[in-house]
């Protein structure tokens, strides 16, 4: 299925690999990038605190440290996708409105588990 926002794959790439956002909030985009080389550097902290033997609940808490925040991540990218794609896709018509509806339910289904 096709992305509701009439993003489209830069020439020679796929679907898969190569469609861009309709448009993205820089500062959002710097406060992911905050986030996600953070979440880097706790991810290779698990790993010393398993090669370390570490109490398993230590561990565990940073894990769920680690979940939420890259929660924190979808929530900003989901709050782009909405407003920016969401909305040129709604305002295209009711083909491509139907289009991202879709793609939404989709998203919070499988993003919900």
């Amino acid at each position: 299925m096709g992305c509701g926002c009439g993003a489209q794959p830069a020439d020679g790439e796929t679907p898969a690999d190569g469609r861009k956002a309709v448009a993205v909030d820089r500062d959002a985009k710097e406060r992911n990038q905050k986030r996600l080389r953070r979440i880097e550097g706790q991810v290779r902290g698990l790993q010393k605190m398993v090669d370390d033997d570490r109490y398993c609940a230590d561990i565990l808490t940073q894990i769920a440290s680690v979940h939420e925040a890259l929660r924190a991540v979808g929530r900003e990218l989901m709050r782009n996708h909405l407003k920016h794609c969401a909305a040129a896709a709604i305002q295209q018509g009711p083909v491509e409105a139907e289009a991202m509806y879709d793609e939404l339910v989709e998203m919070m289904y499988r993003h919900s588990r």
